[in-house]
């Protein structure tokens, strides 16, 4: 990944909640006692904090973020960039400061880097079992509440896409609104009337009716959700070139390839930030040099 990634990425609204994350994040551990009681102001300390496996990194620009509240006299020093993928015992930052602001910080930093990074190292496998195929990977909106960026920026790292950050840069037609609604053309026709310019439409289908009547609609995009195999392939032959398609529903890293091989433009899989396993770092102080 590009190492200005993450500045591109956390502009405007992206920013401000990773922001206000990180400031809910250090006032839910309310005041450091423990610290307060063994150091003062003065007490100087340094750290350094080391991966305890193979894993991608994401994160490690926020570590600066976190430090920023305590003061402009904590330091953070980056030795690898977001997206790179480093082996057990590396130091990928040193940090630098009153001991008390980085004992304060060190849960919260090693919180979004341990996530962030795991979030990035299971996208990581998902795009190395894609490889070879036209198929991209994209995430989903199951993410933890307030972390929607954070999470989404992590699959970046990782190699994979973003399927929509937010409601409206693309709007979706799930199986409650066109249950609701009464029909896939009803929904999409409202759609089109209410929004102009609309945004990209996609069509979540269940079976093969609703995948030929979303193909008569003037729609972005259908996606196929938790069909078997057999049905899946018969529907990507019907789908016209000129509407992308998607696959979404019961995807593990045994199934993607053989699922990427029917041909669909797009596999989303939620698993890549509701079910990722945190990426082992440490945080270690050490004497000052």
């Amino acid at each position: 990944m590009a190492t200005n990634t993450f500045e591109d990425f956390f502009q405007a609204e992206a920013r401000m909640f990773l922001l206000a994350t990180i400031r809910i994040a250090l006032a839910e551990d309310g005041s450091d006692l423990t610290s307060m009681g063994l150091f003062n102001e003065s007490d100087m300390a340094q750290a350094m904090i080391v991966a305890k496996q193979d894993t991608i990194v994401a994160g490690l620009p926020i570590i600066p973020m976190v430090l920023e509240f305590g003061g402009e006299s904590c330091q953070a020093h980056l030795n690898v960039d977001d997206g790179d993928k480093v082996t057990d015992g590396t130091m990928v930052a040193a940090i630098q400061g009153p001991a008390l602001h980085l004992l304060k910080a060190e849960r919260v930093i090693m919180n979004y880097l341990c996530h962030l990074s795991g979030v990035a190292n299971l996208t990581a496998q998902y795009v190395e079992a894609l490889k070879g195929t036209k198929t991209q990977l994209l995430d989903t909106r199951k993410t933890l509440p307030g972390l929607r960026f954070a999470e989404k920026y992590a699959v970046l790292a990782g190699g994979g896409q973003n399927h929509r950050r937010t409601l409206s840069e693309m709007l979706m037609l799930k199986d409650n609104h066109i249950d609701r609604a009464g029909s896939i053309t009803v929904a999409v026709d409202a759609l089109l009337n209410m929004h102009s310019p609309c945004p990209p439409i996609e069509v979540e289908c269940r079976t093969l009716e609703e995948v030929e009547e979303a193909c008569q609609c003037s729609i972005q995009r259908i996606m196929l959700d938790n069909m078997d195999n057999e049905t899946m392939k018969t529907a990507l032959g019907a789908i016209p070139d000129s509407i992308e398609t998607e696959i979404s529903g019961n995807i593990s890293l045994d199934n993607i390839r053989e699922i990427a091989e029917l041909g669909p433009n797009f596999i989303s899989v939620g698993k890549l930030t509701h079910s990722a396993p945190s990426s082992d770092f440490s945080m270690q102080f050490v004497p000052l040099t």
